[in-house]
């Protein structure tokens, strides 16, 4: 096989999954005007938060993953469109499963936000300090290597037999992706769920992390930071403006 081939799959993958992303982030700032300043659930229900979740998650998690998903394209000789998108399937049902325990945690966000400041800066610290030590362990760092160099990868997904092989792979990917950013998906906590602001920093982040040469020391610093920001939320609330409610929002 030629490299020209070879790369016109690569850009297949690579070019589906950044156009999904492109329309995930026009829905994610249209309804984000009206929910951004919300805290916790935004008053959604567990039903209603999912399918929000998920299109978040794809939004920003999907440029991050354009790679991967070139690479995988280059494996896939028929059939490569509805494969593609059953790779793509499978990795968001990762993240639509995370959104499960990512409703409890903003619901117990909007919960402190709504009792003593002292408790939801409390709530605020917990977890930038979560994010902070999880981004320097080596758990973390084994997740991230995954995510960064997954040719071995390929290799076990060429095994898988059947049907259900893509969705296998984008399952199985998206677990090592999810093992990598949870702790910072857990930040919009205390950001607030659809804080676009947020959302734009924390996907250049994880984009930074998995994409440039030095995204190891990215985690290491994001973790740092995160570890002071668990500091001085004490001190500076606003920092946390999913938990925080300023005296307009309370009025």
């Amino acid at each position: 096989m030629t490299a020209g081939p070879l790369a016109g799959r690569g850009r297949l993958g690579s070019t589906g999954l950044l156009l999904a992303a492109a329309v995930a982030w026009a829905w994610v700032v249209g309804r984000g005007r009206g929910m951004g300043g919300m805290p916790g659930t935004m008053g959604l229900d567990l039903p209603a938060f999912l399918p929000v979740w998920t299109v978040m998650s794809a939004a920003m998690m999907l440029p991050a993953t354009a790679p991967v998903a070139s690479l995988y394209a280059r494996t896939v000789s028929s059939h490569r469109f509805p494969r593609m998108v059953a790779f793509t399937f499978g990795y968001l049902l990762v993240w639509a499963a995370a959104g499960v325990p990512a409703y409890a945690l903003a619901s117990a966000a909007g919960r402190a936000a709504g009792t003593h400041a002292a408790t939801a800066t409390a709530v605020a610290a917990a977890v930038f300090a979560a994010n902070g030590v999880y981004q320097l362990t080596p758990l973390k760092d084994r997740c991230l290597a995954r995510c960064r160099s997954p040719i071995g990868l390929m290799l076990r997904y060429a095994s898988y037999p059947g049907r259900s092989r893509d969705v296998r792979a984008g399952v199985h990917h998206g677990a090592f992706c999810l093992g990598c950013c949870w702790s910072l998906m857990a930040l919009l906590a205390a950001f607030g769920v659809m804080n676009l602001w947020a959302m734009v920093g924390l996907a250049a982040v994880l984009s930074a992390e998995k994409l440039f040469p030095a995204g190891p020391v990215v985690a290491r610093i994001v973790g740092v930071v995160s570890l002071a920001l668990a500091v001085a939320v004490v001190w500076v609330p606003g920092l946390a403006p999913g938990l925080i409610r300023s005296p307009m929002q309370v009025g």
